[in-house]
């Protein structure tokens, strides 16, 4: 089972993700690391500007998917019971999850300026300040995460402490254990 994880910029997804990664003992996959590597690839230097030129160059050219697309080479052949996405962006990244396993979708929500205030205090390379938070807002909107994250089958609001997510998390991981993940993902969301 695929596990992804969205959300907008600042919300805690690589947080859930890391979480869910080590709870459920499954391999951690990173969206965005596939960008950043063709952008090293390419030669350029890692920049907001250049991994957001290069994104979009990749959705254009193979379209919404792309990325989600370059994850599933990656993905085939992995022997585990659970692998966890971090960052996905579109309805065709869902999809091409989808065609590879059952894929249960996590949306992690906070307030814009809660966001804004984590975003401003990481150190992640290429992200550097306010306009750089605004060009990722709109870039991850045009891409369609909007729409996954209200198609979501779960949603964990990220807007307390560490422990309070961690419960949250938890609370996820006990249903997907369980086996009731089945009638739930697919499309009807669960808030934690």
């Amino acid at each position: 089972m695929i596990i992804a994880v969205t959300g907008m910029p600042g919300s805690g997804k690589s947080t859930v993700s890391r979480a869910l990664s080590q709870e459920l003992s499954a391999p951690l996959f990173v969206m965005g690391d596939l960008v950043r590597d063709e952008v090293v690839r390419r030669g350029l230097p890692l920049t907001a500007e250049n991994i957001e030129q290069v994104a979009t160059e990749l959705r254009s050219r193979h379209g919404r998917g792309a990325v989600g697309i370059l994850l599933l080479g990656r993905l085939k052949g992995i022997k585990a019971d659970y692998i966890v996405v971090d960052g996905l962006r579109s309805p065709e990244e869902v999809e091409a999850l989808r065609s590879l396993a059952p894929t249960c979708v996590i949306a992690v929500h906070a307030a814009p300026l809660i966001r804004l205030r984590r975003y401003l205090s990481r150190s992640r390379e290429g992200e550097k300040g306010l306009d750089t938070f605004w060009l990722r807002e709109r870039k991850n909107l045009e891409y369609g995460i909007g729409d996954v994250i209200a198609t979501a089958d779960f949603v964990i609001v990220n807007e307390g402490g560490i422990g309070e997510l961690m419960t949250s998390v938890k609370r996820v991981v006990e249903v997907i254990r369980s086996g009731e993940w089945k009638g739930r993902c697919g499309g009807s969301a669960e808030a934690h």
